[in-house]
Parts: C-alpha cells; structure tokens; sequence
C-alpha cells in the first residue's frame, strides 16, 4: 500500500466523528454455532476493530491487523474501555506476510486484496471459518464509491477462496 494510503487512513481514524462503531448486524443474524466462540481469530483490514471487538466479546482470543497504527489504537482503547483483550499489528499486508496461524477464524470485511484470499484459506485451522464481506460490481448501480478496483463480480469470492 502507498504510503499516502496509510496516512490516509491515520487522518480518518484521528479525525473526530469516525468512532469505532457496532459490528455490521448481518454478523448477530448467523446461525448459532457457526462462528465459534474459542480459539484464535484473526481480523484483517480491522481499522478501529469494530469486527475485532464483536470476535473478542465473542470469547475468541483475537489479533486485529491493519495499516493504520492511528486506527489500531482506537480499537485498542474501545476494548481496554470494555476491559476486553484485544492484540493489535500494525502491518501493510501488501508488503508483509499474513500474521502467522493456524487460525479458527479469519474475518476480512469491506477490503479486498484478491491475493490474500489463497493465504487466509491455507491460514485456517481445519475446520476455521473465514468470514468476509466484499461489495460486489453491483454496489455501484446505488453508488459511485468504492470505485470498480475494490469491488468482486458476482461469484467471484467462492473461486477467490479455492485451494491452490
């Protein structure tokens, strides 16, 4: 990632009104038992750890990766506000490795870097859940952003996560 991108996001996470905020909701409509509730989980692309935060109260023992120190911190600080555990790496995984497994969950939501997938696959615990969401090329028949270069085709994500 340029390292224009990496301020970027340290300006948005510094700046006021971006708070950590709530998991997305579709999260808490999963079927009981699917995301398990021990082990360890890996939250990719965590920003201020909304995702993370939602895993740890969860009961997983969690590791929250981005690029922004700046967006690390905030989740950093919502998890000591709650008196949660939370470990945070700051890391361009552009240019870095996938933090080391096996894990029994992977979460990666609204990021796409189509290489990562293959890793987080080989990266799960047999039987590891990944969680994802990716906006699909359809997202921008209702809006202009993100643009076209972070968006999948419609079934693309399946093949994006098949074994090498």
């Amino acid at each position: 990632m340029a390292a224009g991108d990496r301020e970027r996001w340290d300006e948005r996470w510094a700046a006021a009104g971006h708070p950590t905020g709530a998991a997305p909701a579709w999260l808490d409509e999963l079927p009981e038992g699917l995301i398990p509730r021990s082990g360890r989980a890996l939250d990719v692309a965590s920003g201020s750890g909304r995702v993370a935060l939602w895993l740890v109260r969860r009961g997983l023992e969690v590791l929250a990766s981005d690029v922004s120190p700046v967006g690390l911190a905030r989740a950093a600080e919502a998890a000591a506000a709650e008196k949660l555990h939370l470990a945070t790496r700051a890391c361009d995984l552009e240019e870095s490795a996938l933090p080391e497994g096996p894990w029994r969950v992977i979460s990666c939501v609204q990021y796409l870097q189509r290489s990562l997938f293959p890793a987080f696959v080989a990266a799960l615990e047999p039987g590891g859940v990944l969680v994802c969401e990716v906006a699909t090329l359809r997202n921008l028949e209702r809006h202009a952003r993100p643009s076209a270069r972070f968006l999948i085709d419609e079934g693309e994500l399946p093949a994006l996560c098949a074994p090498l």
